[in-house]
């Protein structure tokens, strides 16, 4: 699906499809937003070339799971993001690549499925921020798409909190087989976002052609992207810690639960082992055994093993073993 927008120096906007790049060619000073979703490589590589981007450009945005990244070309810059088709608050997200193809006067956009920060930019701001220029969009887009990751999390951070009550109260390993899957899923989007921090921090330090920092609009644009970033880096950084002091936390608690045990066992088996010696020296079978015809031999030897046995019960509840 190929569809447009595009403004005019005189306020006027027109939608369309790809039939729009005549209008735009023929009307100076004007900017056009071409979106591009699902399309084959051969149909986005015939109409990026109207544009003139580079090859290697249009290369870069049909390689699968490339990083995301920023590139400046002669009359284009290339930005590479990872978006989202859909997320939830259990961390089950779809990612997506989009592509943003950024001129003086041009955007294009390049993604596989359906991104919500496209549609909804499409049907809300889009027209006011590509009259402005077309940079503002991208960063829009990225702005708006970080804004879901941001909801998402957020959401996920009440069903953390219940997950650490619930561990608290009756830990098993089926929880732990589940903080171990959020755990591996943050780290995941951890990178992603380390990624798109990387792409501000280079739009905020470096001075992009295409996307001019110098422009006080834009630049507060690339702020705002930044610190969007910057907090959904912290955040899953954040949750990942709480995992790892939760599964930290399970580990000690069944750890010392597991020594309790263990110390009960090591009470009987002291309790039963010089009873056993006891037992074993007069079971066994010599005729010259001195007490062996003593009348009271049997109740002395009981009476000794009772005896043991009270006194180190006594001594290990006195250092408090059980």
């Amino acid at each position: 699906m190929i569809r447009s927008i595009l403004t005019t120096p005189d306020g006027e906007t027109h939608e369309g499809n790809e039939e729009l790049f005549v209008t735009w060619q023929n009307t100076p000073g004007s900017h056009i937003w071409i979106d591009m979703q699902g399309e084959s490589a051969e149909s986005a590589e015939r109409l990026l070339g109207k544009f003139e981007c580079h090859p290697m450009a249009i290369q870069d945005a049909h390689k699968e799971r490339l990083p995301p990244k920023i590139e400046e070309f002669d009359n284009h810059a290339l930005i590479i993001y990872r978006g989202i088709s859909s997320f939830d608050a259990q961390l089950n997200f779809v990612p997506q690549q989009v592509c943003f193809f950024i001129g003086e006067c041009f955007l294009v956009t390049l993604h596989p499925g359906v991104a919500m920060s496209i549609e909804r930019l499409f049907k809300e701001h889009g027209k006011t921020l590509l009259a402005k220029s077309p940079e503002q969009v991208a960063l829009k887009v990225m702005y708006i798409s970080a804004g879901y990751y941001i909801d998402s999390l957020l959401e996920f951070e009440a069903e953390l909190s219940d997950l650490e009550d619930e561990l608290h109260e009756n830990g098993n390993d089926v929880l732990m087989r589940k903080i171990t899957m959020y755990r591996s899923r943050l780290v995941k989007m951890r990178r992603v976002f380390n990624y798109h921090k990387g792409i501000t921090q280079e739009l905020t330090v470096y001075d992009y052609e295409h996307v001019p920092r110098e422009e006080s609009e834009t630049l507060h644009a690339i702020n705002d992207v930044a610190e969007r970033f910057e907090r959904l880096y912290t955040l899953t950084q954040m949750y990942y810690d709480i995992c790892g002091d939760l599964v930290d936390g399970y580990i000690s608690i069944s750890s010392h639960q597991l020594n309790i045990t263990m110390r009960v066992l090591t009470v009987i088996t002291a309790i039963f082992v010089p009873l056993t010696f006891v037992a074993g020296i007069y079971g066994m079978n010599f005729d010259y055994m001195p007490e062996l015809h003593y009348r009271y031999g049997y109740f002395f030897i009981l009476g000794m093993m009772a005896g043991i046995g009270g006194v180190l019960i006594w001594v290990f509840r006195r250092k408090g073993w059980f």
